[in-house]
């Protein structure tokens, strides 16, 4: 059984670092099928070139490969005047020994026309700089996270036993005896009382002795540069945050919406469920779909 021409103009665009390859297959009436390929820089200038090539040709419909961080650029140029599947590339593999620039291209052209690409689903560009900007504030997080452990591990193996006395090493009390101890870490014997808050003054003979221990010159640096980093990876964050709950601001009714399922209390978990999958729900024929 012959396979179906869904698309009768189209283009396969092999995508690399410093430039692409484009191939537009067109099928006649007769199913044959005649294949023009071209390559193009990636400057600006190239891939402006590239829409105008396809434009010339009557060919809108294009197929590319989600390669790393280089198919956005092409993405951008082409989004408004074309329609693109984005691909995965185990989807449109090449077959081993037949792989070259141009017949990658006319290999995702080849598939694209029977329709034989399963595309990769892609949000509105809004929804996909608040993706971009809300996963630079998970690593973010994640950075805070591992200097948080650095710094519990420089008081461990100095023999700072803060953390078994109080609830939360990063509290307000903590850490005004951490930066007490930073100022001379051979002189541990200060008087605690103005530095510890509420509950904790019940506790002061405990902090003796949580504090009583050896920081190094070289482990007190580090915990000084630790303490720099986190202040400032915070204020990082702060200012990151700022910028996404201005470019979340459209949505104020989706996330207000989000925030009534239970488990989603926070504003940017709400917000990074509408980064990853956006507003529009027709995208996903059914719940199971939208989970995969």
């Amino acid at each position: 059984m012959a396979l179906k021409f869904v698309y009768k103009i189209c283009c396969g665009i092999d995508i690399h670092k410093t430039f692409v390859v484009a191939c537009i297959a067109s099928t006649n009436n007769k199913g044959v099928t005649t294949y023009e390929s071209h390559r193009f820089s990636t400057y600006t200038k190239g891939l402006k070139d590239l829409l105008q090539w396809l434009l010339a040709r009557n060919c809108k419909d294009v197929c590319m490969e989600s390669t790393g961080k280089y198919w956005i650029p092409v993405y951008n140029i082409l989004e408004n005047d074309c329609s693109i599947v984005l691909a995965h590339p185990k989807y449109v593999k090449a077959i081993r020994g037949k792989k070259t620039d141009k017949k990658d291209a006319r290999w995702i052209a080849d598939l694209f026309k029977h329709d034989l690409v399963t595309g990769s689903f892609m949000p509105p560009a809004d929804i996909r700089q608040l993706r971009d900007l809300m996963r630079y504030r998970f690593k973010l997080t994640c950075f805070k996270s591992s200097e948080t452990n650095r710094l519990q591990n420089c008081l461990t193996v100095s023999n700072i036993q803060l953390a078994s006395v109080v609830s939360d090493t990063f509290g307000k009390s903590a850490q005004a005896i951490l930066d007490k101890i930073l100022e001379n870490p051979a002189d541990t014997s200060f008087d605690l009382e103005p530095l510890v808050f509420k509950s904790l003054k019940k506790k002061l003979p405990e902090l003796r002795d949580a504090i009583d221990g050896y920081i190094s010159p070289e482990q007190a640096g580090k915990l000084k540069v630790i303490k720099g980093h986190l202040e400032d990876l915070e204020s990082r964050k702060a200012e990151l945050e700022e910028l996404i709950l201005a470019l979340a601001a459209p949505y104020q009714q989706e996330l207000a919406i989000l925030q009534t399922a239970p488990g989603i209390s926070s504003m940017f978990t709400a917000i990074g469920i509408i980064s990853e999958i956006g507003t529009n729900m027709e995208a996903f024929p059914s719940a199971k779909h939208l989970c995969l």
